[in-house]
């Protein structure tokens, strides 16, 4: 398994989980494409965190970047940094700074495997 992971970046998980729905289950070239289009501040931590995935890949295992596809990507909650805003009359409200953990897992495309699913598929037609 390639993995790559990021640890207590400062983005809310929800606000990076929109970006991660995008490219989950995608062809690494082709979630590169999308997160250099996306309009989405998460897209620079994501974009990071596949580059050296691919970079784990080339270095650990040997493979090829053009038959990577992304197998998993999990965006957890980190800590939560707790402050506090001053409003009127001597009070405070409370507020949640929230960080993220990001995990991917990169797997080979397997040609044959497809292969054999879609012959099994005209067979039982």
């Amino acid at each position: 398994m390639i993995t790559a992971s990021l640890k207590n970046y400062r983005i809310s998980p929800r606000k990076i989980r929109i970006v991660a729905d995008m490219i989950r289950g995608k062809n690494v070239i082709q979630a590169k494409l999308i997160l250099e289009h996306a309009a989405k501040k998460a897209k620079h931590p994501l974009g990071g965190l596949i580059d050296s995935a691919i970079a784990n890949a080339k270095n650990n295992f040997n493979t090829d970047s053009a038959n990577l596809f992304i197998k998993e990507i999990r965006v957890d909650q980190g800590f939560i940094l707790k402050r506090s805003m001053p409003v009127s009359r001597g009070s405070a409200h409370p507020i949640k700074k929230r960080t993220s953990h990001v995990s991917i897992v990169l797997a080979p495309k397997d040609e044959s495997a497809q292969a054999r699913k879609s012959a099994s598929k005209k067979e039982s037609k």
